[in-house]
């Protein structure tokens, strides 16, 4: 028994096995876009033609939103960083969830799965989640392979097969979920600090444009105006990086609690279909120096 079931655990645990992948990919791609969005803001915010004067330590031209948004100063790189990051990891989370899915509507898999539970067929349902795929498939496989085990068994008591089923759907389940949450706490984490970021470019941007009205010793509304709105970009960058954040980790979240419900009801079917297709298999007590004897 203990050897079964430890190869049904190790077949769920093909994807924790890849699990690296993920702390692999974020690794790179946060430098990645933090060195992208410095040059960006170099070469690209940064160039002279954005300028009075061909030079950047000037006022940027009228018009010039490029130059304006250079302006606000070394936090815009973060800024635009923390931006970048939430379409990468949103594209990323979202190709991961749809490859969970796997190949057709994960309702139409779980009411194929009840349909051929109740028909008895077990290898169907096998090769249903075989054509399938993905982390549903995965965990409702790891059921099945314990369904058909048990059906085979002659030793439990029906309760103990039931209960043998239901824990290897759970810990099937607690194999694969990580996989699809992997990723969503940069995704959050961004949405907490970007507006704080923001304000913290602001908060310096305004304390230099002040300091530069108070050196220069007469009032000049244009140098004020122009302090503030490169100030203010900088908290238009960190609103826009934290409101993407936040619709995308309340979306990827909504998309895994219908896999995990998926998943309850496929695991809920099976466990009802073994107790209503299966007696109690209650084994018979044996008489002192008589040798045991089990009934299915």
């Amino acid at each position: 028994m203990e050897k079964k079931t430890a190869v049904v655990s190790k077949d769920a645990n093909v994807e924790v096995k890849n699990s690296p992948v993920g702390s692999l990919f974020a690794t790179i791609v946060i430098p990645l876009a933090i060195v992208i969005c410095v040059l960006i803001y170099m070469f690209v915010l940064g160039n002279p033609a954005n300028f009075e004067g061909g030079s950047n330590e000037n006022h940027p031209l009228p018009g010039n939103y490029l130059g304006i948004v250079y302006k606000g100063g070394w936090v815009v790189p973060v800024l635009m960083s923390l931006v970048l990051l939430v379409i990468i990891f949103a594209i990323e989370r979202a190709l991961t969830i749809s490859k969970a899915k796997g190949k057709r509507s994960v309702a139409k898999f779980v009411r194929a799965i009840s349909a051929k539970l109740n028909q008895r067929d077990v290898n169907g349902a096998l090769a249903a989640c075989d054509a399938q795929k993905g982390s549903v498939a995965n965990v409702v496989k790891s059921g099945l392979l314990k369904y058909k085990e048990m059906q085979n068994d002659t030793e439990l008591l029906k309760a103990e097969k039931i209960a043998a089923i239901q824990k290897e759907i759970e810990e099937s389940t607690s194999l694969e979920l990580p996989m699809l949450e992997k990723n969503l706490v940069i995704i959050s984490t961004i949405a907490s600090i970007s507006t704080l970021v923001g304000l913290i470019g602001t908060v310096l941007g305004m304390i230099k444009a002040f300091s530069a009205l108070a050196a220069a010793g007469t009032p000049d509304a244009t140098a004020l105006s122009n302090g503030i709105s490169e100030a203010l970009i900088n908290t238009a960058l960190g609103i826009t990086g934290s409101a993407l954040a936040i619709v995308a980790y309340n979306f990827f979240t909504s998309k895994i609690d219908e896999l995990t419900y998926s998943i309850d009801e496929a695991g809920f079917s099976i466990i009802s279909t073994f107790a209503a297709q299966h007696d109690a298999g209650t084994p018979v007590q044996p008489v002192a120096g008589a040798p045991v004897r089990q009934t299915v």
